[in-house]
């Protein structure tokens, strides 16, 4: 049995780069959000500056290339077809490539979540360089 909080398995290869990056994107915004919390005990709105400046299409387009020459190959082309993929729109605060990126990053993370592979994700999560003092908000 995988390890996932999913009542009902689901099969990560029949699903869209996007249904995958709309899983990775709560995947990886709870990774941050207990980052955050094992750091320091800090008012809900320091948190939540915090972690939306960690998960915004810039910050996770940073994640997805510094994680890029850690990846597997079998990995490297599923963050591909998340970037290749072709969203709705672009939100106006990101750039086309940063937002291809981290929707890239977030298919990852979602097709490892629904493997079950949580040590993987873990291990990539935690190779992701943190700046100095983003902890103080």
């Amino acid at each position: 049995m995988t390890e996932t909080l999913l009542s009902a398995a689901a099969n990560p290869a029949a699903l869209s780069p996007l249904a995958l990056a709309f899983v990775g994107d709560a995947v990886f915004d709870l990774l941050v959000r207990g980052d955050l919390l094992s750091r320091a005990n800090q008012p809900v709105n320091a948190l939540h500056r915090q972690a939306t400046k960690r998960v915004c299409a810039a910050a996770q387009a940073a994640a997805a290339a510094a994680l890029l020459p850690l990846l597997t190959g079998e990995e490297t082309a599923v963050f591909k077809r998340g970037r290749n993929a072709h969203p709705g729109g672009i939100p106006k605060n990101a750039t086309a490539a940063d937002y291809h990126y981290a929707t890239g990053l977030e298919c990852l993370f979602g097709w490892l979540y629904l493997q079950g592979r949580l040590d993987r994700i873990r291990q990539l999560f935690d190779a992701i360089p943190q700046e100095e003092g983003q902890a103080d908000g």
